[in-house]
């Protein structure tokens, strides 16, 4: 739990939680989702949030960037890209993963603690009228969503790249009415009690966030979301833009990175290098890539400055090593799981592998542990657990990894002890952090305090 002290107010944000709450001298404020307040509803009081804010995203030239997998990344690469070539460039991603601030950057520096500060108390008084008024509080990514676009509007940035919070039609972030392109990385199932229980609909809620005329560039390997996206931006009269991984072929390969070359459709065949040890990060690189051929008379920028932007990128807790030998990453789902195993298979063959794993207990963790055991062989498993109502017992995933074959298996609730117990395992090896964003947050954060103490 992170707390802000904002004059004679605190503010707790409460991320694992799911929800923030406000205390003040006469009342405790709770800002939840609203989950059963009418959706259509949602999205307009956040457009009307917006304008009663002075439409802090009418001159913005906005890149809208949805999916369940490889957002984040797309939007780092986009990003990059972009102030690589002279532009100044605001990114708004979630979660965060140590300070609350990581949300909203600028050329990838996070605002500073004023410029927050300054943005919230708008939005708090804005939250005010609101509820005097009858209305309903802003929810909490609602609230964080607008505080964002007052930060980027009062820097002024060149350009803005969103990143959907959950699913695309009703995302607070699809108030936004006239961004430059959509972008839509890999779909699986996630969220599926939000979302829908198939691909199709999950890609449906995605397709949600594309607008008319509107180019829209998309992750093609799965057919069943990518029918749904061909078919969305053809009712729309959008020009679409399909990426595939049989378009990428793997020149290089080393722990600094991952070279190889794209067929894109705007530049042709493009050697790249992304600075990751993940594969999924090409089809992520030649998607962000796409998305500036599709928007090259808006930016102006030449293939090389592109291909410099894509190997100077920098992303946290997505395959991102830490320290010497220890990589975190943020896998949390079915999808992102195999491409994590996919990964660690290349390693394995010359690493002794030791794994610090958790997750939170409305994941089907079972499922997950069942795959990494199956493609996987470690030398130590060690499981602990993160803070919060939905954290998942650390002795449970214990049990769970040693029911699939894992024999050195140790569980440490802690996850300051259970990283010092997995990095005096690791020894000459790796070691890899897995199955939750919130556990790669408390990592890195235990780290920098680790070498300050």
């Amino acid at each position: 739990m992170t707390i802000y002290v904002l004059c004679h107010r605190k503010f707790v944000w409460s991320e694992q939680e799911g929800h923030a709450c406000l205390h003040t001298k006469k009342r405790l404020l709770i800002l939840k989702r609203y989950r059963n307040l009418p959706q259509k509803i949602k999205l307009a009081h956040t457009r009307k949030c917006l304008d009663r804010l002075g439409s802090p995203d009418e001159n913005r030239k906005i890149i809208h960037v949805a999916g369940t997998n490889g957002k984040g990344s797309v939007c780092a690469f986009l990003s990059s890209m972009l102030e690589e070539g002279g532009y100044r460039c605001g990114l708004f991603t979630s979660p965060h993963l140590v300070k609350i601030n990581e949300r909203f950057q600028i050329n990838e520096v996070m605002v500073s603690d004023q410029g927050f500060l300054e943005a919230f108390l708008k939005v708090k008084n804005l939250a005010d009228e609101l509820v005097a008024e009858g209305d309903y509080h802003p929810t909490y990514f609602e609230f964080l969503f607008l505080m964002g676009m007052l930060i980027f509007d009062q820097e002024n940035v060149d350009y803005l790249i969103l990143e959907t919070g959950l699913g695309g039609k009703l995302d607070a972030t699809n108030s936004i009415l006239h961004p430059l392109a959509c972008v839509i990385t890999s779909i699986s199932l996630d969220h599926v009690e939000y979302l829908g229980d198939t691909v199709e609909k999950i890609a449906g809620e995605k397709a949600g966030i594309i607008k008319k005329g509107v180019p829209v560039i998309f992750d093609g390997n799965s057919e069943e979301a990518a029918r749904v996206l061909r078919n969305r931006a053809e009712e729309l009269r959008c020009p679409w833009y399909e990426m595939k991984g049989e378009n990428q072929k793997i020149l290089d390969y080393t722990p600094a990175g991952i070279r190889f070359s794209s067929k894109s459709e705007v530049y042709g065949d493009t050697e790249l290098f992304v600075p990751f040890i993940a594969r999924y990060q090409m089809m992520n690189a030649a998607l962000a890539l796409e998305t500036m051929g599709a928007l090259q008379e808006s930016h102006g920028l030449k293939k090389e400055a592109l291909m410099q932007g894509i190997a100077h990128t920098r992303w946290q807790g997505r395959m991102e090593t830490v320290l010497p030998g220890v990589i975190v990453d943020g896998a949390h789902n079915e999808d992102g799981i195999a491409r994590f195993v996919e990964t660690v298979q290349y390693f394995q063959k010359e690493y002794p592998i030791t794994l610090l794993f958790t997750t939170v207990s409305d994941k089907d963790f079972t499922d997950m542990i069942q795959k990494i055991c199956k493609g996987l062989n470690f030398a130590h498993v060690v499981t602990t657990e993160i803070w919060g109502s939905r954290k998942q017992s650390a002795k449970e995933l214990a049990e769970l990894f040693r029911a699939n074959g894992c024999t050195d298996v140790q569980a440490e609730p802690e996850v300051e002890q259970a990283f010092e117990k997995a990095y005096a395992l690791k020894g000459d090896g790796l070691m890899f952090a897995v199955g939750s964003l919130y556990l790669v947050g408390e990592i890195k954060d235990y780290i920098r305090r680790r070498k300050h103490d």
